[in-house]
């Protein structure tokens, strides 16, 4: 069967990757198309368009490249008519999977499913409308979620989340701290590991500080997990000042290796939970105390990390929005490296949250789910 893939970000990339592995296990005459990054793109098939061309985050930035948005758009809805697919999976990235939703419902009868839905139990409710007219199959990845969907009669299937399988199925999983430093030139230093973000807003806005607040440490040695679509001579600007690693295509290793980890909201704080590694959530906002605001009255959530999320209560410290200073995250740095009793609670919540989450392999789950709807299809 002809599947057409929608991802717009590293994670979904991840994701989508490993369903589309998944994908071929049970249909041997799969066939890809897909807007993603260079993991799927392993798994085989056309990639269409690049993450790279894709991650845009915030106003400003969107407002700048809306021309190449729509454009993408456009090319996007005319490519997916031309390859007729059997089924069309899009992955999160809701402000552009939900048009062409629309659009494959209003002019088409290729049918749609939604993998790792977006997050409108946290704003935009109104989304539900959306996914009722025009997407007919929703799978989640979050428990927590089904919950919220049932109060809005919108039927939704848990598939487990795909995270903690790329976690137990990660390469080089038994690889020691020795052989991580030595295969990377570091030292025998402990790490504080920096995830800044997956995109070049988001590391503009949160990686100098998080640099500044931890340049104290001359204990420990800085490694940065560089985002997959970004290139290294970007990073050049905010690292030109500081002793730092930067290494690509490891943030696993880096993560299960680290002693510490200072995070941006996002599936990096939940990798981090699942590799065991205490962590502050670090994340920049404009206008900080008027974002604060914005959160406290009129997002309908009370965190932002998908950790604190999934436990229903604060597990690690998000430093955002008005709480978002060197001075903070130099602070929770210190208290998670040194404050033996704080750090343990924080991993022990981190089992809980294993729990919650369970064992069933999500990816495995999803693509039994997506080739049985295609089947009942025809």
């Amino acid at each position: 069967m002809k599947y057409y893939l929608i991802a717009g970000e590293a994670s979904g990339d991840l994701h989508a990757s490993n369903l589309m592995k998944s994908i071929k296990n049970i249909d041997e005459d799969a066939n890809f198309r897909f807007f993603g990054g260079d993991l799927m793109q392993r798994q085989g098939g056309t990639l269409v368009k690049h993450i790279r061309e894709m991650a845009y985050m915030g106003f400003i930035p969107v407002l700048l490249n809306l021309r190449t948005i729509l454009r993408n758009l456009e090319f996007c809805k005319k490519d997916i008519v031309a390859y007729s697919p059997d089924v069309v999976v899009l992955i999160d990235y809701p402000g552009f999977n939900l048009k062409v939703a629309k659009y494959l419902k209003q002019n088409t009868s290729i049918p749609v499913v939604y993998y790792i839905s977006p997050k409108v139990w946290a704003w935009k409710k109104y989304r539900i409308k959306s996914f009722k007219k025009y997407v007919d199959r929703m799978l989640s990845i979050l428990p927590f979620e089904v919950e919220f969907y049932k109060k809005h009669n919108y039927p939704i299937d848990y598939v487990g989340n795909p995270t903690v399988d790329a976690i137990t199925t990660r390469p080089q999983s038994k690889q020691t701290f020795q052989e991580f430093a030595r295969l990377n030139n570091l030292s025998d230093k402990p790490i504080i590991a920096l995830l800044a973000g997956s995109r070049k807003q988001e590391i503009e806005d949160n990686l100098p500080t998080m640099l500044k607040s931890i340049e104290t440490f001359n204990d420990h040695q800085i490694v940065i997990a560089g985002a997959p679509a970004i290139e290294m001579d970007f990073y050049k600007k905010s690292i030109s000042n500081h002793k730092v690693e930067l290494i690509f295509g490891q943030t696993y290793n880096i993560l299960a290796q680290a002693q510490v980890a200072l995070v941006t909201s996002g599936t990096a704080t939940l990798e981090a939970a699942l590799l065991n590694v205490p962590q502050v959530v670090c994340y920049k906002t404009p206008f900080p105390k008027l974002s604060y605001w914005g959160f406290k009255n009129l997002l309908h959530t009370p965190y932002i990390s998908l950790v604190n999320l999934i436990a229903g209560k604060e597990v690690v410290k998000e430093l955002f929005a008005k709480f978002f200073s060197i001075e903070n995250i130099r602070e929770e740095t210190e208290r998670l490296l040194f404050d033996s009793t704080y750090r343990q609670s924080m991993l022990d919540e981190y089992h809980h949250i294993k729990k919650t989450l369970g064992s069933q392999n999500a990816s495995d789950k999803a693509a039994i789910l997506i080739y049985g709807f295609i089947a009942s299809e025809d």
